[in-house]
C-alpha cells in the first residue's frame, strides 16, 4: 500500500522552490542596491532584510509539508493544525528576537533593511498568487468515499431484496 499524499504538496513544494530562487536573486540584487547606495552597512542591511523575509515566509509553508507526512493517520487534524500553529509562534517569536537584536544595530541602515524586507515580502506573495493560479487542483481532492473499490466494500446490487443501492 502506497503512503497517501496530500494534493496541495506540489504546490507548496513549487512555491517553497520559487521562493528559494527569488531570494537568491534578491540577495544578489540587494545586495548591490544596498552597498550603491549606503556602503558596507547598506550591503549588511539589505542581506539581513531579505533573509529575514525568506525565513518567515518559509516557515508556514515548511511547517504545512512537513504536517502533511501525517496524512491518512487518525490523528492527522490535530497534528497538523499543532505543527502549524507550532510554526506560527515560533515565527512570532523569532520576529520579537530579530527586532530586539537589530534594533539599534550600527550596521543596519533602516530605510535599505525596510526596503529590502517589504520588497521581499511582495515578491514572496507575487510568487505564491502565480504558483496558486498554474497549479491544478481539484474540488475534491483528498476525498475517500466509502464505496471505493481499492477499499473492497463496493458491494453489487441484489434485485431481488429490494436492495436501496439496485434502484428498485
Amino acid at each position: 500500500m502506497t503512503t497517501p499524499t496530500v494534493s496541495s504538496t506540489p504546490i507548496l513544494r513549487t512555491a517553497l522552490v520559487w521562493s528559494g530562487v527569488m531570494t537568491a536573486a534578491l540577495v544578489v540584487i540587494g545586495g548591490i542596491v544596498g552597498f550603491l547606495t549606503a556602503g558596507t552597512p547598506g550591503l549588511w542591511s539589505a542581506l539581513s532584510g531579505v533573509l529575514v523575509a525568506a525565513i518567515f515566509l518559509g516557515i508556514t509553508a515548511a511547517s504545512i509539508l512537513i504536517a502533511n507526512r501525517w496524512f491518512g493517520d487518525e490523528l492527522y487534524v490535530p497534528i497538523f493544525f499543532g505543527i502549524v500553529l507550532g510554526g506560527w509562534i515560533l515565527k512570532l517569536v523569532l520576529f520579537i528576537v530579530a527586532l530586539v537584536l537589530l534594533r539599534g544595530q550600527s550596521w543596519i541602515v533602516p530605510m535599505v533593511f525596510l526596503l529590502a524586507l517589504v520588497v521581499s515580502v511582495v515578491a514572496s506573495l507575487v510568487i505564491d498568487v502565480v504558483v496558486m493560479m498554474r497549479m491544478r487542483l481539484p474540488n475534491v481532492s483528498d476525498m475517500r468515499l466509502p464505496t471505493d473499490v481499492e477499499e473492497g466494500e463496493r458491494r453489487t446490487p441484489n434485485p431481488e431484496a429490494g436492495d436501496a443501492a439496485s434502484g428498485v
